[in-house]
């Protein structure tokens, strides 16, 4: 014996996996369109020829930005940017991803307003690029770090990772 079909529930599940699936690819697109835009205001190297590198650790996250292969004239660019945005950050200036993320970005309000005791920020340069280092010193913050990066994979898309990549 079979069951009856509830039509009006099937209806109900095709028009809500049909609404939350029409258009995303395309604001997803346009999102990261004008990410870039903006970041290419802010970064003065070329996000063609660098891959950001965005990896959470249990105590914050390590973001790295290195040149491409055969790109090594990004390099001085490269450090010369996350130099200064660690300064700023450490500050807790964070005015150069609002412009280019916005102002509502995840995390970014909570990283603002830690304390000195918080959130410690700094710079080191790497083989091919540098790397800034975000140690959140509580729960919070590791948090609002993790948020923050994950934001900005999503935001930076085919310019941005989670892991450093072979040959990249």
């Amino acid at each position: 014996m079979t069951r009856p079909i509830n039509a009006g529930l099937i209806c109900m599940l095709v028009a809500a996996s049909a609404l939350a699936t029409a258009g995303e690819p395309a604001a997803t697109t346009d999102r990261q369109q004008e990410v870039r835009r903006n970041g290419e205001q802010v970064m003065p190297f070329s996000l063609d020829r660098t891959q950001h590198v965005f990896d959470k650790t249990a105590d914050g996250g390590i973001q790295r930005v290195h040149a491409r292969s055969g790109s090594g004239d990004q390099v001085a660019r490269i450090r010369m940017h996350l130099r200064s945005i660690a300064q700023s950050f450490a500050a807790r200036d964070f005015s150069a991803p609002a412009h280019i993320h916005g102002a509502g970005m995840p995390g970014m309000a909570e990283l603002r307003a830690a304390g000195p005791d918080e959130l410690q920020v700094t710079y080191r340069d790497i083989d091919g690029g540098g790397e800034i280092d975000y140690l959140g010193r509580t729960p919070a913050i590791v948090a609002a770090i993790h948020r923050w990066f994950d934001a900005q994979l999503a935001d930076h898309g085919r310019d941005a990772t989670s892991h450093a990549e072979p040959g990249q």
